[in-house]
C-alpha cells in the first residue's frame, strides 16, 4: 500500500446510470463497459499520483438533484471515507457547483468530478508557457461556474479599498471579477501565441514541409509512436495524458521528402467542452495538417468506442467529411495482440486505407512512412524537366523542393521526373520555364 504520507488517499467511483446499461444492451458490444469506465476512472486518478485506497461502481436508476447520489448511498460511502481516511471522492461524472458542495459536507472530504480531475492532470502535465496558459484558462472556467457562495466568508460585505472593489461588494462578486479579468488576460495572451504559431507556419508554407499530426485517444502510443519515427525524447510512459504540449520534429520518408511530424495532447471520452476550447490553439495543428494519423490501440477491448470519441473531437474541431480524407488510420501496439489476429488485423486496416504497426519493435513504421508519402503524393503535380548535364545546382535544387520518381541522363542532357505541391510547382515553373512540362493522368498513372 502506497505511503499515507506520500500520496492523498483517495476513493474512486464510477457513476453509472441504469438507462445508459440498458441503451449498451440494446445496441450490443460497442459501447463501454462500466467496469471499463472505472478502470479509466483509476487510470487518470493514478496519473496524478493520488493514493487510490478503493474504488466502486455506484449504479443509479436516476441521479438525485442535491447530490447525484441518493441519501442512502451518500450516507454509506461516508461511512466508507471515514473509517478508511479518505481524503479525495472522485466521482467519475459531472457534478453541479451545489452537488458537490453537498457532497463535501455530507463525506467531510474534498470532492471532485471527472472535469476537476482532467483539469488537475493537465495542471500537472503542461510544461510550457502556452500550455499552462491554456489550463489555467480552462480552469478559470470551471472555477467560475463553482463560485455560488461556497463558503461562508462569500457572504462578507467588503469595504471599499479602491483595488479590490467598491463599498459594498461582497468577496462572491470581487473572486468572479477577478476571475473574468484574468480570463480575459489569458485570452489576449494566448491570441499572441495563436499569431507566433501563424507567423511559424508561413515560415514553413515557404520551406515547403507539410504537416502530419498525431492524433488519439490518450496512452495510444501517440509519443512512442512519436519518438520512433523522430528519435526524439519526448515522455511516453505508460501514463494518460503524457504528452500535453505539442512537440514538432523534422522526418524524412523513403524518397527524400521531408515532413514535420506534430504530437497532440490525447483525447478521452467526455472530454469537457472548455478543454476543447481551451486547447484549440495546440489543435490548430490538426485543423492545418495536410495528413492526420489517428493512432489507435488495437490491443485495447474497447478501441472501437475509443476511435468514435477521437472522431466526435475532430468533428468538433472543424474537420469535416471532406477533411477525413486526408486521415490515416494507424492500428499500434500490435506487439501486444495474439499471433493468431495479426494477420487479420493487417488485412483490416489495409483495406480501410490504414496500416498496422508496432512503435514499441518497429514493426510496420517503414510502411506507415511510405503510406504517408503515397497520400502526400496524390496532392502533387507531376512534372517532367528537362536540364543540361551541367545545370547541377537546378538538379539539385529539384532534388531540395520536390520529389524525384525518376532520372535519366542521356546525350549531354538529364531528364528528371518528380512531383512537387501547389506552392513548389510554382517556384519550378518560373524557374525552369520551357525546360519544364506537366505530365498527362495516363503517364502518371503509369508513374
Amino acid at each position: 500500500m502506497t505511503d499515507r504520507n506520500a500520496a492523498t488517499r483517495a476513493l474512486v467511483l464510477h457513476v453509472e446510470f441504469r438507462s445508459r446499461v440498458r441503451g449498451r444492451n440494446a445496441a450490443g458490444s460497442g459501447g463501454r463497459t462500466p467496469a471499463s469506465r472505472l478502470s479509466e476512472a483509476v487510470g487518470l486518478s493514478s496519473a496524478i499520483d493520488l493514493a487510490i485506497v478503493d474504488s466502486a461502481i455506484v449504479t443509479l436508476a436516476a441521479p438525485h438533484p442535491a447530490t447525484l447520489l441518493g441519501p442512502g448511498k451518500v450516507a454509506e460511502i461516508a461511512t466508507v471515507v471515514e473509517e478508511d481516511e479518505i481524503e479525495l471522492v472522485v466521482i467519475n461524472a459531472q457534478l453541479a457547483p451545489g452537488q458537490q458542495r453537498n457532497l463535501e459536507r455530507a463525506f467531510k472530504a474534498k470532492v471532485v468530478d471527472r472535469t476537476g480531475l482532467i483539469l488537475e492532470i493537465f495542471g500537472e502535465r503542461a510544461r510550457t508557457r502556452e500550455g499552462a496558459l491554456q489550463v489555467e484558462l480552462a480552469h478559470l472556467e470551471y472555477q467560475k461556474s463553482r463560485l455560488v457562495r461556497s463558503w461562508t466568508h462569500l457572504e462578507r460585505q467588503r469595504g471599499g479599498f479602491g483595488f479590490l472593489g467598491g463599498p459594498g461588494e461582497t468577496q462572491l462578486e470581487t473572486d468572479r471579477r477577478l476571475i473574468q479579468e484574468r480570463i480575459a488576460r489569458i485570452e489576449r495572451d494566448l491570441e499572441q501565441v495563436k499569431r507566433t504559431r501563424g507567423l511559424h507556419r508561413k515560415k514553413r508554407d515557404r520551406v515547403p514541409y507539410p504537416v502530419v499530426a498525431l492524433v488519439g485517444y490518450t496512452n495510444a502510443g501517440k509519443s512512442t509512436l512519436f519518438n520512433a519515427l523522430t528519435h526524439a525524447g519526448v515522455d511516453a510512459r505508460d501514463l494518460l495524458f503524457a504528452t500535453l504540449d505539442p512537440t514538432m520534429r523534422q522526418v524524412t520518408l523513403p524518397h527524400g521528402r521531408r515532413i514535420i511530424l506534430s504530437d497532440t495532447v490525447g483525447f478521452i471520452s467526455d472530454l469537457p467542452t472548455m478543454l476543447v476550447a481551451a486547447f484549440r490553439a495546440t489543435l490548430e495543428e490538426v485543423i492545418e495538417a495536410e495528413i492526420v494519423l489517428h493512432v489507435r490501440d488495437v490491443a485495447h477491448a474497447e478501441s472501437e468506442a475509443q476511435a468514435a470519441d477521437v472522431e466526435g473531437v475532430l468533428g468538433d474541431l472543424g474537420i469535416d467529411e471532406e477533411r477525413r480524407s486526408h486521415l490515416i488510420e494507424v492500428w499500434n501496439k500490435a506487439d501486444l495482440v495474439a499471433p493468431d489476429r495479426l494477420e487479420v488485423l493487417r488485412e483490416l486496416a489495409a483495406r480501410q486505407g490504414g496500416t498496422l504497426v508496432s512503435a514499441v519493435t518497429g514493426e510496420g513504421l517503414e510502411d506507415l512512412l511510405g503510406l504517408i508519402e503515397r497520400r502526400l503524393a496524390e496532392a502533387l503535380d507531376m512534372v517532367e524537366i528537362t536540364l543540361e548535364a551541367r545545370e547541377g545546382e537546378n538538379l539539385a535544387w529539384i532534388y531540395e523542393h520536390g520529389e524525384v520518381l525518376s532520372r535519366h541522363e542521356a546525350e549531354g542532357a538529364i531528364t528528371v521526373v518528380a512531383r512537387f505541391d501547389e506552392q513548389g510547382l510554382s517556384l519550378a515553373e518560373r524557374r525552369f520555364g520551357a525546360s519544364l512540362r506537366r505530365l498527362d493522368s495516363a503517364r502518371r498513372a503509369a508513374e
